[in-house]
């Protein structure tokens, strides 16, 4: 059994972007935490005594600080260590770091919901959420066209923040996405795809509980 009574508990959902994306800047940033894989139809009790509104990811540190915003614990994570250099688009224009991961948790993930989940929304109006979301993704083609990346000439904060939403996106449409003109966009998300980032953040782990065995995540640095 791992020895992880010493680390922060980070509550996680395999599937969830927001997860994926706050599991990212933690492994990029070689941080250790006890990872809790929960299902969001089964949430235990622990969890929702840690963050009532429910939602993953959650993360506890061990001072008893909760952060259950995914992009705060991006934060949290890469300010205690960015060998990668994720936050240098942040340090260098901070605003427009903030207004792009607003746009992209807003207006973006609003279409994104509407039109991967449109029997749960307005079924007849999926299609024109799709064609919003692609106006976003066409401007992100560009950038990538421009720049390599969209946080400058790497990759770093911006681009694994959006990468996990992308994903979700083509996989509510494949033939779609995959037919429009978007070669930049398309080549940084299969280069995500393949990346040996994803297939860690993406190992599948037993659902927690609380007498199950500790596990520490990432498992190997």
């Amino acid at each position: 059994m791992a020895h992880v009574d010493h680390l922060p508990i980070f509550w996680s959902f395999r599937r969830c972007p927001y997860a994926m994306r706050a599991r990212l800047a933690i492994a990029a940033s070689g941080q250790k935490v006890e990872l809790r894989e929960i299902l969001l139809r089964d949430k235990p009790t622990d969890f929702l005594a840690t963050s009532p509104k429910g939602t993953v990811p959650v993360l506890k540190l061990k001072n008893g600080q909760v952060i259950d915003e995914s992009r705060d614990i991006m934060f949290w994570a890469l300010e205690q260590n960015d060998p990668e250099n994720w936050l240098a688009v942040w340090r260098r224009n901070p605003a427009f770091t903030l207004a792009f991961l607003d746009r992209l948790d807003g207006a973006f993930k609003h279409d994104l919901d509407r039109y991967k989940y449109a029997s749960r929304y307005d079924r007849d109006a999926g299609s024109s959420h799709r064609d919003s979301g692609g106006v976003f993704l066409a401007e992100l083609n560009q950038d990538l066209q421009q720049t390599g990346a969209l946080s400058g000439a790497q990759l770093g904060l911006l681009d694994f923040a959006s990468l996990p939403f992308v994903r979700q996106f083509r996989i509510a449409g494949p033939d779609w996405f995959d037919d429009q003109s978007w070669p930049h966009l398309h080549a940084w998300l299969g280069g995500f795809l393949d990346s040996a980032s994803f297939r860690l953040v993406m190992q599948k782990y037993p659902q927690w509980s609380p007498v199950g065995q500790s596990i520490a995540f990432p498992p190997q640095l």
